[in-house]
Parts: structure tokens; sequence; C-alpha cells
């Protein structure tokens, strides 16, 4: 299988939508890697169009099958991994804090297939899990707003102190170095006054030795 391909999407706001089409050939896998915070809701949507070579154009197969996969990338857990048809949506949800891999490809039975695929794919991120216990079927309409806005705040909160902790963890880093930088100086002192005292002793002992002569 030819090696994925990646891009990256930095979550720049708590709820997002990325929409684009790329191509790929039979058989490969291109990867996208989203950095999302915990318990995020991630929905994607896709339809890919085969080309056709009678045609001369991208159409529609419905014997093609898309192959999805997520995986966190710090842990390895692979938290989606489906296959659907031509056209579908999937949807998942963040478990850890990081970077998550989401996956597309096809697969043929021969290796060597030459087919074309040009695929539509649309990313929404920054949807909070939602509280189904708590959910209310008879709801106003400024009632549901409200609280939209709420779990969007919490959007922006649990991504506000996922940027916190990386703050701390480059913090930690920067001074763990500093302290070795400081060690690895006081030792070259300490060796360059060794190597003076030392030398001024042995040139010492050389002019007594020359007096005494």
């Amino acid at each position: 299988m030819k090696a994925a391909f990646i891009l990256s999407w930095t979550v720049l706001l708590a709820t997002t939508a990325n929409a684009l089409h790329f191509y790929l050939d039979a058989n490969e896998k291109r990867c996208f890697i989203e950095e999302l915070p915990t318990d995020t809701v991630v929905e994607g949507s896709y339809r890919a169009l085969e080309w056709d070579d009678s045609k001369q154009a991208y159409v529609e197969n419905p014997d093609l099958s898309i192959y999805v996969e997520v995986e966190e990338m710090d842990t390895g857990e692979e938290v989606v991994k489906t296959k659907g048809p031509h056209e579908g949506r999937f949807t998942f949800t963040s478990h850890d804090a990081g970077d998550h891999a989401v996956c597309l490809s096809t697969q043929y039975e021969s290796w060597f297939a030459s087919t074309h695929i040009r695929l539509y794919l649309d990313i929404v991120v920054g949807q909070t899990r939602p509280d189904v216990e708590h959910d209310r079927s008879h709801i106003s309409e400024l009632s549901a707003k409200v609280r939209d806005l709420n779990n969007k705040l919490e959007d922006i909160r649990r991504e506000q102190q996922y940027q916190r902790e990386r703050e701390a963890d480059f913090r930690d880093l920067s001074e763990a170095t500093n302290s070795r930088a400081v060690w690895y100086s006081l030792a070259q002192i300490v060796v360059l006054l060794a190597t003076c005292a030392w030398q001024l002793r042995h040139l010492k002992n050389f002019f007594e030795d020359r007096k005494m002569r």
C-alpha cells in the first residue's frame, strides 16, 4: 500500500468545519491529522466518485467501498475502523487530548488496479459529547440556544486547558535543559580550576628543583 500522505489541520476555534476534495489511486490510503481536546465529538461526511474511461469523467459507483480509520497517535488506540459505501458519514469522540489520524482508503482485490478516485471530505470539529440522560425532548428555542452557547464555552475552556498543559510541558522541558546547561558549565569551571592548580603545582615543583641544583 502506498505511503499515507499527511496533512495537518489546526483547531483555531471551538467549532470548525473543514471541507476539501482530493484524489486517490487504487489501494491508496490518505490520512489527515486533527489535534483534538478530550471528549470532543468529530463528525465527518464523504462522497467518492470513480473515474470512468468511457465517459471521461468521475461518476458514482454504487459498488465502491470506502474504509474509514481513526487512530489516537499518542496511544495507538484505534477509535474508528469501518467500511462504508461510496457516500456516507462517520462520528467519533476523542478519549484523550492530542493528535488523531483520520484515514480514508479504498481496497481492490487486485493490487495492480489503476482506478482513480475523487473523494470529497467534510469534517466538523468541536461539538461536545451530548448528555442524553439530561436531554429534553420538548425544549424551547431560547433554551436550546443557551445550551449550545454553554457547549461552545465548554469546548473553549477544554481547548484552553489543553493549551495550558502543553505550555507547562514545554516550560518544564526548557527548565530541565537550562539546568543541565548550568551544571555542564559548572563542571567545566571545576575542570579548568583543577587543571590550573595542577599546572601551578607542577611549575612550582619544577622551579624548586632548578634552585636546588
